[in-house]
């Protein structure tokens, strides 16, 4: 097992080399790091754990014309490369493939222990200080409008509105950040995103009286 996640460490850093800075190997490694921390909390199989942190953005559909076939192909064809068993590839693609939250009206009802991890680690990722950055940095990367008070969120958006939306960067909080806290699937992902579900509140807070001078 060793060998196998140190490799996919290895290409997962050289495959997201000068990738936008919030969905970068740092990002993987924060969620690696998370998924481990909360996997300790729980029964589950630690390979597919790390191995679903490690690989779960490895082509996020965002970057690749919204096909969300390319991060299965490429991981598929690493692990085979590496000989892992096909048993660990099938549950290791089913992380990436319902991971998202896009995704969610689409991912079966009963979701094994180790998806549940990877994904409240990368939600957690997505909120608090570190969200507030990646959510201004990935904004910044789309040249969307930083806020306006005249657009409001748009709430309840299908996959595909949610896909095509280029609302305000304050807007998304309220699209997907604020909405994360209450999706924690582990006890421990519920314990850590609470505490950075506070801080967006107190952020924002404090953005909407700097906006308005008040």
């Amino acid at each position: 097992m060793k060998n196998l996640i140190e490799n996919t460490v290895e290409f997962v850093k050289e495959k997201l080399k000068g990738a936008e800075a919030g969905h970068d190997w740092y990002h993987i490694e924060r969620v690696w790091k998370l998924s481990k921390n909360i996997a300790e909390t729980e029964e589950c199989n630690i390979e597919v754990v790390e191995l679903g942190a490690l690989l779960h953005d490895i082509a996020d559909p965002k970057f690749h014309n919204g096909d969300e076939t390319v991060a299965l192909k490429v991981s598929r064809e690493f692990l085979e490369n590496q000989d892992a068993p096909e048993g660990i590839i099938e549950k290791v693609l089913f992380i990436i493939k319902n991971i998202s939250f896009k995704n969610r009206a689409e991912a079966p009802e009963h979701l094994p222990i180790e998806l549940k991890i990877v994904q409240d680690a990368d939600r957690i990722d997505a909120i608090g200080a570190i969200g507030i950055a990646r959510t201004f940095n990935f904004g910044g990367f789309k040249n969307n409008l930083m806020y306006d008070p005249e657009i409001k969120p748009k709430l309840n958006m299908s996959k595909e509105e949610y896909k095509k939306s280029d609302g305000t960067t304050v807007n998304h909080f309220y699209e997907k950040l604020l909405l994360l806290k209450d999706l924690m699937n582990t006890r421990k992902g519920k314990e850590i995103a609470t505490k950075r579900h506070d801080f967006m509140l107190q952020f924002l807070d404090q953005f909407y009286k700097e906006w308005n001078v008040s």
